[in-house]
């Protein structure tokens, strides 16, 4: 079988393999890492395709083909005659796969699907990828169909941490796939010194050169650790001093803009001297521009969870399982975390990486597998009622929009 050749990134394969040594110093590990997924509290194709029937959690039906939706830089090309993971699988199991990274921002993607899972119709993709907090979110609103475990046997192989977690207590409509950390990413060129706190992104000297996330969470909730509160336990009273120092920070045009993932842009052609981002995508960036940089401030970083779901009315569940199944497996997991940079989901992973000579220093990277003294300052954020949410976001929606 021909495999088909998909085009994702900009990295290749030979890259990747030298990211062992880069791990020790283009990403600056600050005060504390990410652990793999924070236990319990971790708390292209779009919207509008017309699914064809889908049978639900059963998985039955739809073994052919597959549609999944990711964030960017979420997963390893194939690079020449050297095939990534979406090419591997499609080789190996004939399903035709559609794989689009087209996942910037979960408020954004949200309103996509949320017109047509809201009337009950299918959407076109089989797998999409929200962060965690927005999982349980879908779950409640019953927009997600439980996995077919029976289908998913390497789901064994998830972490015991993540295993009924606290947005999915049965463990029953979610599987992670990737782990991270928010922090700071920056130019040191552009910086002309070292940063290592959220009060560098309000240094006069960088007005209009700074970024935010406009995922609420991560914004907010490093700047909740900047005023001394935190964010797991976050309340809407406990989070104003952080407000209002965005807020006065944007009145003061201190920030250039809030953007998803598409941060990347900024930060690598200078429009941005620093910015809120996410460890993995900066490591990547970092190959192509050493200048970049990533840290964990002094006051501590945010942890997160990304996790697949199959939307209601998926017409390729029996598909989605396989994906699952197949990317559980420890080799495959280990080879999309050696290129993405982020905290795999899946045991046995470090000891995949140790294997290679070419990722063996992998396996070493508190990046990747923090020790616990890294975890004591990595804070995950509160799970809110539906009612203080809307708070939040209303008032976040409110500053980063003025």
């Amino acid at each position: 079988m021909t495999a088909r050749r998909v085009r994702y990134a900009r990295v290749s394969r030979r890259q990747f393999l030298g990211r062992a040594g880069m791990f020790a110093g283009a990403v600056a590990l600050g005060p504390g890492v990410l652990a793999a997924c924070g236990g319990d509290d971790d708390d292209g194709t779009s919207s509008g395709g017309t699914g064809s029937g889908g049978t639900g959690g059963g998985g039955g039906g739809g073994a052919d083909k597959l549609v999944i939706s990711n964030w960017p830089l979420y997963i390893d090309p194939t690079e020449g005659d050297t095939l990534g993971t979406v090419d591997l699988f499609t080789e190996e199991t004939g399903i035709d796969l559609t794989y689009t990274e087209d996942y910037n921002d979960n408020n954004e993607f949200f309103a996509k699907i949320q017109p047509d899972l809201a009337a009950g119709t299918p959407i076109a993709q089989d797998i999409i990828v929200p962060t965690f907090w927005l999982v349980a979110r879908l779950i409640d609103l019953g927009w997600v169909e439980p996995l077919p475990l029976d289908q998913i046997p390497n789901a064994a192989n998830l972490v015991p941490s993540l295993q009924k977690p606290s947005w999915d207590p049965d463990g029953e409509f979610s599987l992670p796939w990737q782990s991270g950390i928010t922090g700071i990413a920056y130019n040191r060129e552009a910086a002309g010194r070292e940063l290592t706190s959220v009060g560098d992104l309000l240094d006069p000297e960088y007005k209009g050169k700074i970024g935010l996330l406009s995922e609420m969470r991560d914004t907010v909730g490093l700047f909740m650790l900047y005023t001394g509160e935190d964010p797991s336990t976050a309340t809407f009273e406990s989070a104003q001093p952080a407000f209002d120092v965005i807020d006065k920070a944007v009145q003061d045009e201190q920030i250039r803009q809030f953007t998803g993932n598409d941060y990347q842009t900024p930060l690598s052609n200078g429009d941005f001297v620093a910015c809120v981002g996410w460890s993995g995508d900066v490591a990547q960036l970092a190959l192509e521009d050493p200048n970049l940089e990533f840290i964990i401030p002094e006051e501590g970083g945010m942890r997160w969870s990304d996790c697949m779901v199959v939307p209601t009315g998926a017409a390729n569940v029996a598909a989605a399982a396989e994906w699952m199944d197949y990317v559980y497996n420890p080799v495959t997991a280990a080879r999309i975390a050696a290129y993405v940079g982020y905290i795999s989901p899946v045991s046995g992973v470090q000891e995949e990486l140790a294997k290679n000579p070419d990722t063996a220093a992998l396996a070493d990277s508190p990046l990747l597998f923090p020790d616990d003294a890294t975890l004591e300052n990595t804070f995950v954020f509160a799970n809110l009622p539906d009612s203080e949410e809307a708070q939040f976001d209303e008032q976040f929606a409110e500053i980063s929009k003025s």
